[in-house]
């Protein structure tokens, strides 16, 4: 029962979010990553900068749909946006593209690590 109580309390923990962490701004990196449209405007903005409403054509969704999935992503850093005019452009912002992929990296270099160390492990028991 004891074992049970910590596993809770320990659960609760990890489930907590710390505003202003660094996770909280990769959960809403990987959030805003996880929608095949918002996947697919960022990779139409990777080749410059673009009209909202040529961000919208290719998809068959609306464009208050196609505006909610730009609110995600410029909340989550990986857009900006400006106004000339009537019109609004979006361009892609690297900053936050960069802080997921720098830790996609600690933990690749992480589990590289691992998986060294049991190769040796088991060279050395085959031996």
């Amino acid at each position: 029962m004891k074992n049970r109580i910590q596993h809770r309390s320990v659960a609760s923990v990890a489930r907590r979010r710390v505003p202003g962490s660094q996770f909280d701004s990769l959960d809403e990196v990987f959030g805003a990553l996880s929608d095949p449209i918002r996947r697919a405007i960022l990779t139409r903005l990777a080749a410059g900068e673009c009209p909202v409403s040529t961000l919208g054509e290719p998809f068959a969704v609306s464009p208050p749909a196609i505006s909610k999935h730009l609110r995600v992503l410029e909340k989550s850093g990986l857009i900006a946006r400006r106004k000339s005019g009537r019109v609004h452009y979006c361009r892609l912002r690297a900053d936050a593209l960069r802080r997921g992929g720098d830790w996609i990296q600690q933990l690749t270099a992480f589990w590289e690590r691992q998986f060294d160390a049991l190769a040796k492990y088991l060279d050395q028991e085959q031996s």
